[in-house]
């Protein structure tokens, strides 16, 4: 196997990775905070060859994988792992340093919306309303088995008999309350629960011990298109504008809506992350709107015009952020004490930018930016951290 370019430029880049007032901002930027990434013909495996930099460094575009017939959906890292997914049904796993293709699953169960890992299980959200897990096994043969599918058959036909347990979800159509009634549209895992949104606009949590749907929220009046957790508290963003904080009183008792945040008029937010020191809340907006909102009083602190088009996902590392776009670019931040100030923007994908993650771990003075894409590839970037 030819060396992966990784490794030659950032040494044991990938070793300890375990498993996302108004400021303006002006599309009159220097070239120099750009970094443009050639297409790729697809079914081929690219390594650029970029020499190694020091830390001050700018933002560098290190690979592009492609391999899927569709357009990429969901990232999410396992391990030593990149899993990705997509719209045509496909799960693919790629091997990190070398990103070389390890094996696909998953075919045929409904195009996927996405996808966490917790330990060694992988939970993916599927079009036709259900959750599946598989595990990772180092049995060569079938690395990543098929567990189960939530709602599980157990947790389902110990209610399917009772009327108390249905509810209505269409004009003569009731379901159970345990089952989603549309898409599944993100996933969010924290302190031993599974959480689900979805188009049919209800907010599922699920206990992992044994994948029991323990609650079914009527959360916004629109779909769901985006979790984050943080401080046992989850974040649920809507195409009804608005965000919601969900919260515990004890780890046994119900969740119960905390607090509403709300963006511009007759927007759709496509995205919610939180800062790491947890005393941010950044949603990313059809309009192109960045907002952020302060988790001591729930203010709007800034919004900003972080693309021309729709914000579709972002992802955060420490002060920085990262937005992706339908504008097919990735915008670069610097966390400010009221605001962001723009540091670059990663071109080179050729359709919308439909998902991000981060690297946990630093890495030669930065990290690591995945990002999927409806032009069915996957590329990889180094971002520098924000005191580079």
């Amino acid at each position: 196997m030819k060396p992966s370019i990784l490794t030659h430029l950032i040494p044991n880049a990938f070793l300890s990775i375990t498993t996302t007032s108004r400021t303006s901002s002006s599309d009159e930027s220097s070239d120099a905070d750009e970094i443009l990434a050639a297409p790729v013909p697809h079914g081929f495996i690219h390594h650029g060859n970029p020499q190694f930099q020091t830390p001050s460094s700018s933002h560098q575009s290190l690979t592009i994988v492609t391999g899927h017939t569709e357009s990429v959906s969901c990232l999410a890292l396992c391990g030593e792992f990149i899993i990705s997914a997509s719209q045509g049904k496909e799960i693919m796993v790629w091997q990190q340093p070398d990103l070389r293709l390890l094996t696909t699953f998953g075919h045929g169960r409904g195009s996927v919306k996405a996808l966490v890992t917790a330990g060694t299980k992988i939970f993916t959200a599927h079009q036709d309303s259900k959750i599946r897990v598989w595990k990772v096994s180092r049995n060569l043969e079938n690395i990543f088995k098929f567990v189960d599918t939530l709602p599980t058959n157990k947790d389902y036909f110990g209610k399917f008999m009772k009327r108390s347990h249905y509810i209505q979800t269409r004009r003569h159509h009731k379901r159970l309350w345990i089952e989603h009634s549309d898409t599944i549209s993100c996933l969010a895992v924290h302190d031993n629960l599974i959480y689900s949104g979805s188009w049919d606009r209800t907010l599922k949590v699920w206990r992992l011990s044994d994948f029991k749907c323990i609650e079914s929220i009527k959360a916004h009046d629109d779909a769901i298109n985006a979790l984050t957790t943080s401080k046992d508290m989850v974040f649920s963003a809507s195409a009804d504008g608005k965000i919601k904080a969900w919260g515990r009183l004890d780890p046994e008792s119900s969740h119960f809506l905390m607090v509403v945040l709300e963006g511009h008029k007759d927007i759709s937010i496509n995205s919610v992350v939180v800062s790491g020191d947890g005393t941010m809340v950044y949603g990313g907006g059809s309009n192109g709107y960045v907002m952020g909102w302060s988790m001591d009083n729930w203010e709007v602190v800034f919004e900003i015009e972080a693309h021309k088009l729709s914000v579709l996902c972002m992802c955060m590392k420490g002060d920085i952020l990262c937005t992706g776009s339908t504008d097919a670019s990735i915008r670069v931040w610097k966390r400010e004490v009221k605001g962001l100030t723009k540091i670059g923007v990663l071109k080179g994908h050729e359709g919308p930018i439909k998902c991000l993650q981060v690297s946990p771990s630093r890495i030669g003075g930065g990290f690591l930016v995945y990002s999927g894409s409806l032009d069915k590839s996957i590329r990889v970037w180094w971002v520098p951290n924000s005191n580079n």
